[in-house]
């Protein structure tokens, strides 16, 4: 089995970036939208300058939702972003106008099915004609854009899996990633508030989490 990528994600402070970093995450994620997570530029540019020191660091995702595109390309790259995650209804053009890779958020309700989500993927990536596009599934909610904390049927994103590779998020700790990543066998792992305590992130937390991944392979 390959080895399963590991996204934190909703980091604000310097320390809770270094803990990802050296837990060995593949991916840490900074929230642009509005959210008690969010953070400004200012913010963005001082963690990711935070990981330079790293010979070996986590690729910096900055996440978005439904953010006009210029604005999305310009925080890249003052941020030093290496990718975008879309976590709105942004269209397949609009994917097509990031200048850094994007990672796709796609909502899984109760009612949705494999084959919905296969449809949503062939019209964002146009049937696989923008490759630089990797997708995200995420418990769906009328309300939120992510970040319910809640899991959602893990039999679309088995399904899903097997034809593709995608990374999960939703309700995951240290404890259920680990069926996830054995039922599922993801490309990755999403998660945010699994890692957190008293409404902060952990950074005792976060290496459970990131061991938990490691151990379930």
């Amino acid at each position: 089995m390959p080895r399963v990528k590991v996204k934190i994600c909703g980091l604000q402070e310097e320390r809770h970036m270094r803990a990802a970093a050296e837990a060995g995450a593949d991916y840490v994620g900074m929230v642009f939208a509005p959210s008690r997570r969010r953070v400004t530029p200012e913010q963005a540019e001082h963690l990711r300058k935070s990981l330079d020191e790293f010979e070996t660091r986590p690729a910096v995702v900055g996440v978005f939702v439904n953010e006009a595109a210029v604005v999305v390309n310009a925080l890249a790259a003052r941020c030093r972003l290496d990718f975008v995650q879309l976590s709105g209804d942004e269209d397949s053009d609009y994917c097509e106008r990031m200048t850094r890779p994007v990672i796709k958020s796609l909502r899984v309700y109760p009612a949705t099915t494999t084959p919905d989500i296969e449809r949503q993927m062939a019209t964002i990536s146009r049937g696989g004609v923008i490759q630089s596009i990797s997708f995200l599934l995420d418990t769906g909610d009328v309300g939120l854009r992510g970040g319910t904390g809640r899991s959602f049927d893990w039999r679309v994103a088995s399904e899903i899996s097997a034809l593709r590779p995608v990374m999960v998020a939703g309700g995951l700790d240290a404890v259920t990633v680990r069926s996830l990543v054995r039922e599922v066998r993801p490309f990755g792992v999403d998660v945010s508030s699994g890692v957190e305590r008293d409404g902060g992130k952990d950074p005792t937390l976060i290496r459970a989490f990131v061991d938990a991944v490691r151990e379930a392979e």
